[in-house]
């Protein structure tokens, strides 16, 4: 396992795919400083600003971290890392993680416009209560298996998540899919339905006016699977596209290779998005559950 001083590095022990990265404390102390001269403010409206913080947590690993990064997550061997706090303390807040999150991702790529949220990123709460229009917020009903982006024109290379906030939660681990794992990828990857343009809208909450057209599954340079779905957006136009979807979500969510994962908070989890699939267990019920998100999602850099 590479070895970068300040960060301690492993395989998951979930998945050999995964790679746990611990940020120490020498790191996290050096970070204060640099994360102090820009507020949040700065950082939503000036976009310059995000990797100048981005690179001063580059700097403190000698400019290591942004490679392994990188190869990690573009490798599909891997394409996954959580990256945390060894140790989380009172120096390390909400606005902290917003800054570490967004080092984090400026390291990767360039993020989309969340319109969601009006900005680079989203941060939003899961609770007790839901009123909302989809299963991201629906805290005691199974988030199956899925892609993000699956319904913006942005391209979306990867996703990144990070638990901020956690109170009275019980379940709601994190689920995960890498496609080489999943036992039939092959088959439905070969059936011809999976390969048409399907037509993916959105609920209002998402802020978008438009749909798109695409394809579940399309082809990497090697000619590997890849695919965009996620199970509330597609809007099939005939009975052969609805009984495929049907097949495809019945066969993700009965998978016997799907990854449970349970993230504590300050984690940061990063997959890439065409070959890691991600859900969400139900939590148990709980009229005080409350859990904080924040997701950032985007392209890689075009250098």
């Amino acid at each position: 396992m590479k070895k970068i001083p300040g960060l301690d590095i492993s395989l998951n022990s979930q998945s050999k795919r995964i790679i746990d990265i611990k940020i120490e404390d020498e790191i996290l102390d050096k970070l204060i400083f640099p994360f102090n001269k820009f507020n949040i403010t700065a950082l939503e409206y000036k976009p310059f600003t995000r990797f100048t913080i981005a690179k001063s947590l580059d700097d403190l690993t000698s400019n290591e971290l942004s490679k392994f990064l990188n190869s990690i997550t573009k490798d599909r061997e891997t394409g996954c890392f959580i990256i945390s706090p060894k140790k989380i303390n009172s120096k390390i807040d909400d606005i902290f993680l917003v800054k570490l999150s967004t080092a984090i991702s400026h390291l990767i790529g360039t993020p989309n416009h969340d319109s969601m949220a009006g900005k680079y990123y989203a941060r939003f709460f899961v609770k007790h209560k839901d009123d909302s229009d989809s299963y991201l917020r629906k805290a005691y009903t199974n988030m199956d298996l899925h892609t993000d982006g699956t319904y913006v024109n942005e391209k979306t290379d990867w996703l990144l998540m990070t638990k901020i906030e956690e109170k009275n939660v019980e379940g709601g681990e994190s689920a995960m899919l890498h496609l080489d794992d999943w036992e039939h990828c092959e088959d439905l990857f070969k059936d011809p339905v999976g390969k048409q343009n399907f037509t993916w809208g959105s609920p209002k909450s998402k802020n978008i006016n438009y749909k798109v057209e695409h394809p579940v599954f399309s082809e990497d340079k090697e000619g590997r699977a890849q695919i965009s779905y996620i199970d509330q957006f597609p809007e099939p136009k005939n009975m052969q596209q609805g009984i495929f979807l049907q097949k495809l979500s019945d066969a993700l969510e009965e998978s016997k290779n799907k990854i449970i994962i349970k993230l504590p908070v300050g984690s940061v989890i990063v997959a890439n998005n065409y070959f890691w699939l991600h859900g969400r267990k139900p939590f148990k019920e709980n009229k005080d559950l409350s859990r904080e998100l924040l997701r950032i999602r985007g392209s890689f850099f075009i250098n």
